[in-house]
């Protein structure tokens, strides 16, 4: 038995601890999966609920939001007092929401149930990270890193044709319901199998651990700050709105200061000591830099294909497979070969990734009566094979030096960081398409812009790993 399987219950052997890491990686893509596979349903959702776009709106963002906001308290929970508990209760509550959303009767119905089931998908996913710190060590980590990596490509990018597909079955009115029904028979599953498989004992419970509702309240206030006129863009109109994003920092300023503080009598929700961290510091830096411009760049493709050119919803979502390919493929071996290669690896995905975007926009540019799907399927797919070298690897490196005992709240910081950087790359993204389509309807040239400026925003992070390099070579 390895030193890992020590580390937890005498029962996790090796095969039980990967059949538990099986379990997680469901739960985490069905509910990752729920971010992206909405955007292809939103025009079958406003045929068959007849949605203002404010309701629209929030329907896309509103999951994003809440779960932004319960990812660090979830993971100091499973931290505290074991994760099967939060796990099961957290897939629990996405699968009967999931259902609700299905069963919505107005707007208003399936934006609350969105919001509950994006709590229940923040609940689940520390967790997962949480219990693969728990039951691997050191650089056997790299692997179910590595396979949770390819998860998080995966479902990103497979979600606007699974989306297609379901909507095709269910057809043009009711396809939409289908999205979220899809959900409750693997979530079922899930919860039966996570109740049997996944630990429950806390690792390195030796004192007892007050509840920090300071904490809990300012880290919440704070992402809902930053979080909220970037989700509201398109609705709030006038520059005011954005005064709540300095007022989002000064808050999470504060929040830094009180965990500080409160370190002192016990510990913290979150301990801001792991910024001191390097690889943890520039591994959160990167990967929120990352996911500001790689989630933009699905939501824009889609609109684009969907909106601008008139494809269905299938063919914008095969359009988007070679990316999905080239990450599932390329996280696999990048979870394998981080530790010979370290941050160089995420570097090079990250190069990989931004020249495959402009060759994107260079093969619409040069071809532009062509399929789109066609001319963009190379280039998607070097983008996609530098998204697998970069998600899966870069956490591995990030997490790498983060105890046990707060495996969860760092976890869930970083995730934090992963969703506060997408809605703040989308909305960027999104004025950049929208304000190009507004000023001469030219779908095409909006697309190209806003997709230069995702690979901008990707580049702020091959910046970040550079750095990174140069201090470790200026070190060694």
């Amino acid at each position: 038995m390895t030193d890992a399987a020590r580390a937890a219950p005498e029962s996790y052997d090796g095969r039980r601890r990967w059949q538990a890491l099986g379990v997680g990686l469901v739960a985490a893509f069905m509910t990752l999966l729920d971010i992206s596979i909405v955007n292809v349903a939103i025009p079958s959702l406003d045929r068959g609920l007849d949605a203002s776009p404010a309701d629209l709106q929030w329907v896309l963002s509103g999951y994003a939001l809440a779960f932004g906001l319960v990812l660090v308290p979830a993971g100091r929970f499973g931290d505290v007092h074991g994760r099967r508990n939060a796990f099961v209760f957290g897939i629990a509550m996405f699968t009967a929401t999931s259902a609700v959303a299905g069963l919505a009767q107005s707007a208003t119905w399936l934006v609350l149930a969105r919001l509950l089931q994006g709590a229940a998908a923040g609940l689940v996913n520390p967790q997962v990270t949480g219990m693969i710190q728990q039951l691997f060590q050191g650089p056997e980590r790299a692997r179910p890193f590595g396979l949770l990596g390819a998860t998080i490509g995966i479902s990103t990018a497979i979600g606007p044709l699974l989306g297609g597909v379901l909507i095709a079955a269910g057809g043009p009115e009711h396809g939409w319901r289908w999205v979220f029904f899809v959900n409750v028979p693997v979530g079922i599953v899930a919860m039966i199998l996570g109740w049997r498989l996944i630990p429950h004992r806390p690792v390195g419970q030796t004192v007892r651990r007050r509840a920090d509702p300071v904490g809990v309240l300012l880290l919440g206030v704070g992402v809902t700050l930053l979080l909220l006129p970037m989700v509201q863009r398109e609705q709030w109109h006038g520059p005011a709105k954005w005064l709540l994003l300095p007022a989002g920092l000064i808050t999470l300023v504060g929040f830094t200061l009180w965990e500080r503080r409160y370190a002192r009598q016990g510990p913290p929700l979150f301990d801001v000591g792991l910024f001191r961290v390097q690889s943890y510091a520039l591994g959160a830096l990167i990967a929120l830099s990352y996911f500001g411009g790689f989630t933009a760049i699905f939501f824009i493709f889609t609109l684009y294909l969907q909106t601008g050119l008139g494809y269905s919803a299938l063919v914008a979502g095969l359009a988007i497979t070679p990316f999905a390919l080239g990450s599932a493929v390329a996280s696999a071996i990048g979870g394998r070969i981080v530790n010979r290669f370290g941050r160089p690896l995420v570097a090079a995905g990250l190069l990989a990734v931004v020249v495959g975007l402009g060759l994107v926009a260079l093969a619409i540019e040069v071809a532009p009566h062509a399929p789109v799907p066609w001319v963009t399927a190379a280039p998607l797919l070097l983008a996609g094979i530098g998204s697998g070298l970069v998600i899966a690897p870069n956490q591995t490196l990030t997490l790498s030096e983060v105890p046990v005992p707060q495996a969860g709240s760092g976890a869930g910081m970083l995730q934090t960081g992963q969703r506060i950087g997408s809605a703040a790359g989308i909305a960027a993204v999104g004025a950049v398409f929208f304000s190009a389509v507004g000023s001469d309807s030219d779908w095409s040239k909006a697309f190209e812009r806003s997709l230069l400026v995702s690979a901008g925003i990707i580049a702020l992070a091959l910046l970040v790993a550079l750095v990174d390099i140069f201090r470790h070579r200026r070190h060694a």
